[in-house]
């Protein structure tokens, strides 16, 4: 007996030291002391522009206006203006050795890192890792000769089926927001141009060409453009419109898009670009504020004829090419080299994706405590469809990576001959085992949206499961929220791992056998069902999804609304408006220690101020074991002349706490955290009033509150 206590002691022993050394890598510096890049000042880039567009043809600035080769802006070798590389996109480097018989095996690395998926990035709510996982996309497109990268992907979460969500930062616009300004600034420390993508309204895959989101103005400005802004103000030097269409207008072609809401109200001011055939008449383009047509001149191929009709200027050619030149130049991509790639290139990367994937897993559930696995349980069943091969999304996002870990061989490293895979367990097997896990998952891509639902095959495995063995662990491996209702209560533990990217099956390992504390939170909500959601209907009635590319199907298909009925209510905002438990909470996720908060003290300013407001409070790990918590600000208005959530993020902070330990944590409100988009001025504006302070652990989870009035 004295022997099994002690066995016991020295396991917490070791489990509280793997702690403290992986956590410690959370505040990791990943900079490998390279240089950070400069860009030309606007004036400066526009004189070099203006200088070279006076020298050019009317066919060389026609030329120039529409992509080459597919993925190329335009050399134009007379003005020893060399080519460039646009490669997509947010998750790595899409290797593409040729296309449709174009080689651009020049402009490929050897390799490209893998890296989570930009939701699971967002889980980690942490602002210096977004930097250093753009900061290492951006110097492996330095080391490749690649000048644009085609992200990030912006597009906020309005329903779970989208087949992009993967792709993207969750569906609260200020979290994204301060991910994205991050992100931006890590790409372009390296030279590399971000592209801030897709402009506007693009939340769905169904037959995204002839989608027509109906959305009001508020709305735009308060959900679907922070984002957007965030980006523009971090100095994205790109931007990409969407396929969809938004109020009437195919997005690229819009003057109220470009023009207006993109140049006019966020003040951006370099290339615009479409995406890849997306645009469809030459005259409206010209004239909407759209610079580059990708991958080269469709709508504007009879752009000649357009200048002898006077439908379309020079002076709107001159426009476009300008902005080409002007980016180009502030960014330096002509004449730009390769850098050299060091000894420790990739393997830096690597540790970036993986400390990603580490703060990126939400532990969803955990009842009784049963992870992590504990030392005497020795007979550990797994099975399902991504244990032996790698989760991850399709499309243009879809990232090949040269290190890729598969859960099976990860979990045979931390667990060794306790583990056992089955493909197919009966149930003898299921019940004899003292633990389960059981892996779901789904393949979402770019071109089409997939069910809330789970295959079928794979929902009766995981009921299998939790109906013949209590101990069972359900490790979700997808790219937004799915349907968890029918087994969410009887299964033991919840892991949503989301595509890990090529080392990230490492990092669930060292979750599972404890080595690494769970800090991820979700940068969504998870309803119980899909009628839940705010997206609900938005497929034509009588019809249903479909799977794979369906190109002429979608050439077929009449233009359809999609109509943002529940305005500024997305997300956790909906479900609280209309009273809908949903399963899981925005910004839930459990630790393996726990938290306590206190002392909240807020000082209120005044309007003029930029620092509105001041709000202090304190956190403790009233647990065993050092961890790292995701403190969430939300702001309440009381008193507001239109209608409003009934609360919004409006700060938050991840801090490591040792056991024991306490922190005290200040945030800053300004104005604008206050304020809301008035269509009746057509701007944002704040009220005076009464306000509560909201802080928390989740959306749901609110530990500390304060009413303030602000004058």
């Amino acid at each position: 007996m004295r022997k099994t206590y002690l066995g016991v002691f020295l396991f917490f022993l070791i489990l509280l030291n793997l702690f403290a050394t992986n956590n410690r890598l959370f505040s990791q510096e990943f900079n490998r002391d390279m240089e950070t890049f400069q860009p030309l000042a606007y004036a400066e880039a526009d004189k070099l522009a203006e200088s070279i567009l006076a020298q050019m043809t009317l066919d060389e600035k026609i030329a120039l206006i529409g992509g080459d080769k597919y993925f190329f802006i335009r050399a134009l070798p007379r003005l020893n203006l060399s080519e460039i590389y646009m490669s997509d996109a947010t998750q790595g480097i899409h290797i593409r050795q040729s296309f449709n018989e174009i080689d651009l095996s020049d402009y490929q690395p050897e390799k490209s890192t893998a890296f989570p998926c930009p939701i699971s990035l967002s889980a980690t709510w942490n602002r210096e890792l977004a930097y250093q996982y753009a900061r290492a996309i951006g110097e492996e497109c330095k080391a490749a000769n690649i000048g644009i990268l085609l992200g990030p992907g912006m597009n906020i979460y309005r329903q779970s089926q989208c087949g992009r969500n993967f792709e993207y930062f969750g569906e609260d616009p200020y979290l994204a927001a301060r991910m994205i300004e991050n992100y931006v600034q890590g790409v372009q420390s390296t030279g590399t141009v971000a592209t801030l993508k897709h402009f506007l309204a693009n939340n769905t895959e169904y037959y995204r060409k002839k989608s027509n989101s109906v959305v009001d103005e508020r709305t735009l400005h308060e959900i679907y453009m922070p984002a957007f802004k965030a980006g523009i103000e971090a100095g994205a030097k790109a931007v990409m419109t969407s396929y969809n269409l938004l109020n009437g207008e195919w997005c690229g072609e819009s003057a109220f898009v470009i023009n207006y809401l993109l140049r006019n109200q966020l003040g951006f001011q370099w290339l615009v670009m479409t995406d890849w055939w997306s645009v469809y008449n030459g005259e409206k383009l010209a004239k909407s504020g759209q610079n580059l047509e990708m991958p080269f001149t469709i709508a504007l191929e009879n752009v000649h004829q357009l200048l002898e009709d006077n439908k379309v200027q020079v002076s709107d050619i001159d426009r476009m090419a300008q902005s080409i030149l002007r980016t180009c130049f502030a960014m330096k991509l002509y004449g730009r080299s390769r850098t050299a790639v060091e000894d420790d290139f990739y393997e830096a990367h690597e540790k970036v994706a993986l400390q990603t994937a580490r703060e990126g897993i939400v532990l969803l559930k955990n009842e009784n405590n049963i992870l992590p696995v504990k030392e005497q349980v020795k007979n550990i069943l797994v099975t399902g469809d991504y244990v032996k091969k790698l989760a991850v999304g399709g499309g243009s996002a879809y990232v090949e990576g040269y290190n890729n870990r598969q859960m099976i061989s990860e979990l045979q490293k931390v667990f060794g001959d306790r583990i056992k895979y089955v493909k197919n367990p009966t149930v003898k097997q299921i019940k004899s085992a003292q633990l389960v896990l059981c892996n779901v998952g789904t393949s979402d891509s770019e071109g089409w949206d997939r069910p809330f639902e789970l295959p079928e095959d794979q929902e009766q495995k995981v009921l299998k499961c939790v109906n013949n063995n209590p101990n069972t662990v359900v490790i979700v491996t997808s790219g937004s929220g799915i349907r968890m209702t029918g087994w969410n209560e009887k299964a033991r533990a919840i892991i949503y791992a989301w595509y890990p990217g090529q080392i990230g099956n490492q990092a669930l390992a060292e979750i599972l056998i404890g080595k690494v504390n769970p800090s991820g939170k979700l940068p969504i909500t998870i309803e119980k069902e899909f009628k839940d959601s705010p997206g609900y209907g938005y497929i034509p009635e009588g019809e249903s999804l479909y799977f794979d590319w369906n190109g002429e199907g979608e050439r077929a298909h009449p233009v359809y609304d999609v109509r943002y009925k529940e305005g500024i209510f997305i997300g956790y905002r909906w479900y609280e408006s209309q009273k809908i438990e949903p399963l899981y909470p925005f910004g839930h996720g459990l630790s393996f220690t726990s938290f306590s908060y206190s002392d909240l003290q807020v000082t209120p300013g005044k309007f003029s101020e930029v620092d509105t407001v001041s709000v202090t409070f304190s956190v403790k790990n009233v647990g065993k074991c050092q961890g790292a918590e995701i403190v969430q600000l939300y702001v309440s208005d009381l008193e507001s002349s239109l209608p409003r959530p009934a609360k919004e993020l409006k700060g938050f902070q991840k801090i490591v706490l040792e056991p024991g330990e306490i922190k005290t944590v200040t945030l800053k409100l300004s104005q604008k955290d206050f304020a809301f988009w008035s269509p009746a001025i057509k701007n944002w504006t704040t009220e005076k009033g009464k306000f509560v302070i909201l802080i928390g652990s989740s959306s749901q989870d609110i530990r500390l509150s304060k009413e303030i009035e602000l004058l």
